[in-house]
């Protein structure tokens, strides 16, 4: 008798622990999935801004450059003007 109420009480117990442990896991596995689809959602903004900000660089260089040949910048303010693009 002592058996039948053990096994009755103690099983489904232990059925019901190992399903929460189960649980608890895979909802683990499906948060770092998440995790791993953002942070690489946010590497390819990151790469997209940067070849932007490498196009729009050379654009600005380009307009020194252009204003230099055309008289409006001295050597020595293309010079400034260029370090200073150049260090931010």
């Amino acid at each position: 008798m002592e058996k039948i109420i053990f096994f009755g009480l103690v099983i489904p117990i232990m059925g019901y622990v190992l399903y929460l442990g189960g649980m608890a896991i895979m909802n683990g596995f499906n948060a770092k999935e998440a995790n791993r689809a953002e942070k690489e959602e946010v590497q390819e903004e990151t790469k997209t801004t940067i070849s932007n900000d490498h196009s729009s660089l050379s654009d600005e260089l380009e307009k020194l450059n252009s204003l230099r040949e055309s008289g409006v910048l001295t050597q020595e303010e293309f010079e400034k003007a260029k370090n200073k693009l150049l260090n931010t």
